[in-house]
């Protein structure tokens, strides 16, 4: 499996995702998320929970935080120079996500069980774990 570099994720979501509605620069409507690689080979991006995301009144809607997540795995992937599609994604809601404040999203490959990618995401604000979610990515093929 290829180190994982800001390159490899770059080039692979340009050429796999030009057009995501999460991590595509520029996509209006969009969620704008930018990931960069982290010393341990995760991503992680800031993403302003703006009130035009809220679910339940002053709360990050339950299917942003999903989209967050799922995003943050995927890009987690295109760093490592890796196409693959989720296959399955469990989530826990420990706490709920504000609105008006910040949070950041992360996510890292755990292992890989042939032909599936393991990875693990967290949505984090003032530094606690607010949701997580682990998924098994499948890969795309050449």
């Amino acid at each position: 499996m290829p180190t994982p570099t800001q390159q490899h994720l770059e080039k692979c979501r340009e050429r796999e995702h030009p057009g995501c509605v999460a991590c595509s620069p520029g996509k209006v409507p969009g969620l704008g998320l930018e990931f960069a690689v982290c010393d341990d080979g995760g991503v992680k991006a800031a993403f302003q929970c703006t009130r035009i995301y809220q679910g339940y009144p002053g709360l990050l809607h339950g299917g942003v935080s999903s989209m967050l997540l799922d995003a943050a795995m995927a890009n987690c992937l295109f760093a490592h120079d890796i196409s693959a599609m989720t296959a399955r994604m469990i989530l826990r809601y420990r706490l709920p996500v504000e609105i008006d404040r910040p949070a950041t999203v992360r996510a890292w490959l755990r292992e890989y069980e042939p032909p599936l990618y393991v990875l693990e995401a967290e949505i984090e604000q003032d530094g606690r774990v607010l949701v997580r979610a682990s998924g098994k990515f499948i890969d795309r093929g050449p």
